[in-house]
């Protein structure tokens, strides 16, 4: 190896050939991959103190691109690093590996741009979705859909211009798709149906992220996490992940309690019935208690105190009327307050609340005999004289005949006796 070949610098900038040194090509493949790490890391320092600068501004705009910019542009220097390098390599060796170097630089460039778009686009659907950084914040579920479809956009693109770039025809690959796509549908239509069911929730937007929803068809209740493309995962209130497919909002009654703008107080009072003449005081009282309610909305919803029905046991007037809050936990505290309140209108009123009861008419002493079962226990010694009275005579009329039984045998026996000594004389 020839050490002094390096003594001459300018060699060292004359692009190699078959006949260079092998010395004097090494160097110069190591100095190009020294100056791509130099460069990298210099231009890392300085997108480091661009982006210092940068998040002391209010836009939003410059943070999502400066790091988006950061990996791609880093790549980027690496690719041209190596490729220089390797086609350096390709100018002083004979290796068909060498002969790919500018494909795959056109690859890897066209890799590079669709990260950095890819990254754009989620950077920017965060920003637009942040309170902090948007005045009116997107939807999550909008700016989840349109950047998912865009992400896919860029990744198609992507993908089709590869092949352009490695000789293939877009055209065919276009006609292969019409023709498999049909087989596909066939094989995949659930996984469609999901996807279509997917476009929809996006579109007609019956639920987001965050909101409280419930099927009375199906047992769907709870909190929404997160929807995907196939299924949206449900947190039911017990805490149970719960997976449903999207093809089935396409088909099922689906209710969003969270989109409601009140909740309403829908109960009945039971007073006694010796209070009945009360009963207009009382509910002239809640009705005015209600209608100074803070948390009560009653100009815009309906309002309604009024004498109901009759009870087994009671007389029942209810109230109906809606909380201007849709919080679950502020919605109880209103309630109790207003039913602890009705219960002191009550008692204001002197009345009292009515519990089961039942009166039980117990008849006089005086109303009945003394000794009630006398004429019970006469009439059983009467009859009971009777049946003995019957028995004897039963068993009199069962002797007698025994004993004319008896007597005709005898007169038979007597008067076989004669006819044999008759008969003997």
């Amino acid at each position: 190896m020839n050490w002094q070949a390096l003594t001459d610098w300018q060699q060292l900038l004359v692009w190699p050939g078959p006949e260079t040194e092998t010395v004097l090509w090494v160097s110069q493949v190591f100095a190009v991959v020294f100056c791509t790490v130099t460069v990298n890391f210099v231009l890392m320092r300085v997108i480091d103190i661009v982006d210092h600068f940068s998040r002391e501004t209010h836009n939003l705009w410059d943070d999502a691109l400066l790091d988006s910019l950061r990996i791609p542009i880093r790549l980027s220097i690496w690719v041209v690093g190596l490729s220089v390098a390797a086609e350096m390599m390709q100018a002083v060796s004979e290796a068909t590996v060498f002969d790919y170097v500018g494909d795959v630089r056109r690859v890897a460039f066209i890799l590079i741009i669709g990260l950095f778009l890819t990254k754009l686009i989620s950077n920017v659907e965060k920003n637009l979705v942040n309170p902090d950084r948007m005045r009116n914040p997107m939807d999550q579920t909008t700016a989840s859909a349109v950047g998912k479809l865009l992400r896919i956009s860029v990744l198609i693109t992507a993908f089709l211009i590869i092949l352009q770039t490695l000789g293939y025809s877009i055209s065919g690959v276009l006609a292969f798709g019409g023709l498999g796509g049909m087989a596909v549908a066939f094989a995949a239509k659930d996984l469609l149906a999901n996807f279509f069911g997917g476009m929809m929730v996006y579109m007609d937007k019956p639920f987001k992220v965050g909101e409280w929803v419930c099927s009375p068809d199906r047992s769907i209740e709870g909190t929404v996490e997160h929807i995907g493309w196939r299924l949206t995962r449900i947190r039911t209130f017990d805490q149970r992940p719960l997976y449903v497919p999207n093809a089935m909002f396409t088909t099922i009654i689906l209710e969003n309690p969270s989109r409601m703008l009140n909740r309403r107080i829908n109960e009945k009072v039971g007073v006694r019935f010796d209070d009945w003449e009360k009963m207009p005081a009382i509910v002239d009282a809640v009705r005015e208690m209600a209608k100074q309610h803070k948390d009560l909305e009653t100009d815009y919803r309906t309002l309604i105190v009024n004498f109901d029905s009759y009870g087994s046991s009671h007389i029942e007037f209810f109230i109906y009327t809606f909380t201007k809050t849709t919080d679950w936990v502020t919605y109880h505290e209103i309630k109790q307050d207003v039913l602890m309140k009705i219960m002191a209108i009550v008692h204001e009123q002197g009345a009292e609340f009515a519990f089961p009861t039942r009166t039980l008419y117990m008849a006089a002493s005086n109303d009945v005999d003394e000794n009630p079962n006398q004429d019970d226990d006469q009439d059983d010694q009467q009859e009971a004289a009777e049946g003995r009275a019957a028995q004897q005579r039963s068993r009199r009329r069962q002797g007698g005949n025994r004993r004319d039984r008896k007597q005709t045998w005898k007169g038979q026996q007597d008067q076989s006796e004669e006819d044999g000594d008759a008969d003997g004389d």
